[in-house]
């Protein structure tokens, strides 16, 4: 069994509950952009942020997720090809708000909060602790294994 499929299954273990799955449909995919707004407020000297004057992804979310990106390279080409177009739009919806002005570090937090509850809620209805908590790379897992689904209900292998 290929390490994906592997990493896919145990994930999978823990979110059999339709209630929860449907949570983690809304909320994994909050968290994601979450961490990157926040990654992307974070100062870099001489990168340039969003807000400053250069190439706006000349951040540090971008080298984070050129390395996430790496990561999903070794697990599954396909699956990698996808979290990095989903990571673009992210990066292109946290360019946004930081060009309306809205603080992004703020609104990423807000929606980082936000999302972790609907998470624990979710779990709390499924019966089971989050796969994270056992193996801290699971929280890359979780936005591939939505990703899976899609990719499996347009008949792609991954």
């Amino acid at each position: 069994m290929r390490k994906i499929d592997q990493l896919l299954s145990e994930y999978g273990e823990s979110h059999q509950n339709v209630t929860n799955k449907t949570i983690h449909w809304i909320c994994v995919p909050l968290i994601f952009f979450s961490v990157i707004g926040l990654i992307a407020s974070i100062p870099s000297g001489t990168v340039q942020s969003f807000l400053g004057q250069g190439n706006p992804y000349a951040n540090w979310a971008t080298l984070t997720l050129i390395l996430a990106i790496i990561y999903y390279v070794s697990l599954s080409v396909p699956l990698a090809v996808g979290m990095a177009l989903f990571a673009l739009i992210c990066l292109m919806a946290v360019k946004a708000i930081a060009q309306s002005g809205l603080p992004v570090w703020m609104v990423s937090l807000i929606v980082f909060v936000v999302a972790w509850i609907g998470q624990f809620y979710g779990h709390k209805i499924e019966g089971k602790k989050p796969s994270f908590l056992k193996d801290m790379q699971f929280l890359l897992i979780g936005p591939a294994w939505l990703m899976h689904f899609i990719y499996k209900k347009m008949g792609i292998p991954y």
